[in-house]
């Protein structure tokens, strides 16, 4: 017997599995698929920590947080600052005072939210009725056509004109030559990839990978006292009331006999054409020099049973029917369902920590 069982070994899981094991818990952790990590899992390919799942770089403005996570790994400087492609014309992500000069040839602040202004002004848009209008009343129509339309179309796989305003709420506009993406104090990725923070959190704890909890949960059941599940809720239920939306995403990866392919890290394609999102080559992250890159492109499209989920489509619909799973899993007494997708909700790395953390105090004590 165990005191828990932990389903998923991705972040949520391996923290609670850490903290439980601190206590002096005896835990079992199981995964579906074959290798600890979830998401953040990344493989080392010819010298390179290749993020299988998509870029992930950790970012927080909770000092305590940051120094949790620097107790298993030791950061580097990585600052995020994407390029958006549109055509052959190349600009600096987020919107500021860099993407603002490329794209009308100034150079004050004042001039870029002057023309912003008048874009705004002229479209005349009172009551936005979908996310077109939506970003047009924020940004214009030159920032909007170039960098928001095509790459928001391939990401939901709609029309921005049949997608609901609320899904933009803010476009954030800076009017400085600042190139870092995130606002937060704190950034950076784990020198040799986060797989190795894993690794440290889950030492000492028995892992079984290539195991489906849902093939056998009665008899996984019998193994703990309680069960700690980070897979989806709804699934968890056999989708009884409804299945909840989410995008997913496909990786092709290549390897390619040179040093260098874009320059960057991270690089958005923002023209509805191009069929894939982004490419990431994932050495720049490290500051790689290797003699060769690697490069994943990045494809969105419709979830469906069976696929990766990856973002839970949170509108109203999606919303409400996740309560009502959620009022089904309060009345569990054995079960907790956390992460990603045990609370279908989009999280970044330092806020599972977080959520996992407070979870672990209410559970543990």
């Amino acid at each position: 017997m165990y005191d828990y069982l932990i389903v998923g070994a991705g972040l949520y899981g391996a923290v609670f599995a850490y903290e439980a094991k601190k206590r002096e818990k005896k835990c079992l952790v199981i995964d579906k698929r074959s290798h600890i990590g979830g998401n953040v899992y990344c493989e080392n390919i010819s010298g390179i920590n290749v993020h299988k799942y998509g870029a992930h770089i950790f970012h927080t403005s909770d000092k305590k947080i940051w120094d949790y996570v620097n107790e298993f790994a030791e950061f580097n400087n990585y600052i995020n600052s994407p390029i958006a492609r549109y055509k052959k014309e190349l600009y600096n992500l987020p919107f500021n005072m860099n993407t603002f000069s490329k794209m009308w040839g100034i150079t004050a602040p004042q001039e870029a939210k002057d023309i912003i202004a008048g874009q705004i002004k002229e479209l005349g848009i009172a009551e936005p009725q979908n996310l077109e209008e939506q970003a047009l009343s924020l940004v214009g129509r030159d920032v909007y056509e170039k960098l928001i339309k095509g790459y928001t179309e391939k990401q939901w796989g709609r029309d921005c004109k049949e997608l609901p305003a609320f899904i933009i709420k803010r476009l954030p506009l800076r009017f400085t030559y600042d190139n870092n993406y995130f606002n937060d104090r704190y950034q950076g990725i784990p020198i040799g990839g986060y797989t190795k923070i894993i690794e440290k959190m889950l030492e000492g704890t028995e892992v079984r990978l290539s195991v489906n909890y849902l093939d056998n949960r009665a008899g996984y059941e019998k193994l703990a006292d309680k069960i700690i599940y980070t897979g989806m809720i709804d699934e968890y239920y056999d989708y009884r009331l409804g299945v909840l939306e989410y995008r997913s995403v496909r990786f092709e990866t290549e390897e390619l006999p040179i040093d260098n392919y874009q320059g960057n890290a991270v690089v958005n394609y923002t023209e509805r054409d191009v069929p894939y999102t982004r490419i990431i080559e994932h050495k720049h992250f490290e500051f790689g020099k290797q003699p060769t890159t690697i490069i994943s492109r990045e494809y969105s499209s419709e979830w469906k049973k069976g696929d990766e989920p990856y973002y839970p489509v949170n509108n109203e619909k999606n919303n409400a029917l996740y309560e009502e799973y959620k009022e089904l899993a309060a009345k569990e007494d054995k079960i907790i369902f956390g992460g990603r997708l045990g609370g279908y909700k989009y999280y970044d790395m330092d806020k599972v920590i977080g959520a996992a953390l407070k979870m672990c105090e209410r559970e543990l004590g």
